[in-house]
């Protein structure tokens, strides 16, 4: 019983940050530039405060934190499936953002310019979850907006997008991929000033 409650709560805070970077993803359809990735902050800033989890926002901190891979990979199947739901969801209630999401994922490609933007967005929401840690919410009011006008690619949004368009791309799992490598890269540059902070001589 032990180990189905930890599953099942695992489960459900893996569906509520879904739910918070859907309403993201969804007002960045709605709205667009400039105002739009501002406000998709509130849906990273909400998993933060909250405790809940967002693969983009755990890989990073894979090896640092002693996260299992399985518990892992079910957030991020969770994050998929569960994101893809609620785009299926927000497509229903506004059709308006159905057109701006099939010309999105009808942009993206199986190549390495797609996978060096899911690398640096991964990059970045690793160093805005630090920075979180750290006691600032600049990381996370400023990252976001950084990585959506660099046109970099994020997982648990794009398969959201997906939803919305109602369509399914392999460049999901492409850009988690990168969105992996790019936050443990990050991790590996950064995590000696984080773990062993410099000392005064």
């Amino acid at each position: 019983m032990k180990i189905i409650r930890r599953y099942a709560n695992l489960i459900r805070l893996s569906t509520g940050a879904s739910l918070l970077i859907g309403l993201g993803d969804y007002v960045l359809l709605k709205i667009g530039e400039p105002i739009g990735p501002f406000l998709f902050a509130f849906g990273l800033l909400g998993v933060c405060a909250l405790g809940l989890n967002l693969f983009t926002g755990k890989c990073g901190f894979w090896i640092e934190d002693g996260i299992p891979i399985v518990d892992l990979l079910i957030i991020l199947a969770v994050n998929l499936v569960a994101g893809y739901g609620f785009g299926l969801l927000f497509s229903i209630v506004d059709s308006s953002i159905v057109a701006v999401a099939e010309g999105k994922v009808a942009g993206w490609n199986l190549d390495l310019e797609f996978f060096f933007k899911s690398v640096m967005c991964g990059a970045i929401m690793y160093l805005a979850v630090e920075l979180y840690r750290r006691g600032t919410t600049l990381g996370v009011l400023i990252g976001v907006p950084l990585f959506i006008f660099c046109g970099f690619q994020h997982s648990i949004a794009n398969v959201i997008t997906m939803g919305v368009a109602g369509a399914l791309s392999w460049t999901v799992l492409l850009c988690a991929l990168g969105n992996f490598v790019g936050a443990i890269a990050a991790w590996a540059l950064c995590c000696k000033v984080v773990i062993e902070p410099s000392k005064k001589k």
